[in-house]
């Protein structure tokens, strides 16, 4: 079961990075995809390699993932198949990754949600984590991102 876990599980995260590094290679204007096409590159590498190891056996790394933990990620995955196919684009990407982060937060973090101070604790993390972002892709690598509502 573990083994096929390993194949399945890299495999899929190969077949999502070559499914990237395609649609990073095939979008104009080609400049402002230098960035993707670049981690794209690296990423699917690393995720051949990956499954490459996988397939021969060679991934002994930790125990697959049990019933009980694959169901508490699907709401998780529900949310970034959302930000992914629809919010991003829709909504823009940075209001859209704050929307999504907000809610994975809220929906993984341990701490009560009848306090009032996690949700203030859950809104700056939120805040900082979107203005890195921000700083990071906007203004330091100048990469194109979906705009939509508000920027």
């Amino acid at each position: 079961m573990n083994r096929s876990q390993h194949i399945f599980g890299s495999g899929l995260v190969f077949a999502v990075g070559l499914w990237v590094t395609w649609v990073s290679y095939t979008q104009q204007p080609a400049e402002a995809f230098l960035f993707p096409r670049l981690i794209a590159s690296v990423f699917v590498v690393l995720a051949g390699w990956t499954f490459g190891k996988a397939v021969m056996g060679l991934s002994k790394v930790g125990n697959g993932v049990s019933r009980t933990m694959f169901v508490n990620m699907l709401p998780g995955l529900f949310v970034t198949l959302v930000y992914i196919f629809w919010a991003a684009k829709s909504l823009g990407f940075y209001t859209a990754t704050a929307i999504a982060f907000f809610i994975l937060l809220s929906m993984y973090d341990p701490t009560p949600h009848s306090v009032a101070k996690s949700w203030i604790k859950r809104g700056i993390i939120t805040t900082i984590f979107v203005a890195i972002m921000y700083g990071l892709f906007a203004m330091l690598l100048n990469v194109y991102t979906p705009k939509e509502i508000l920027f």
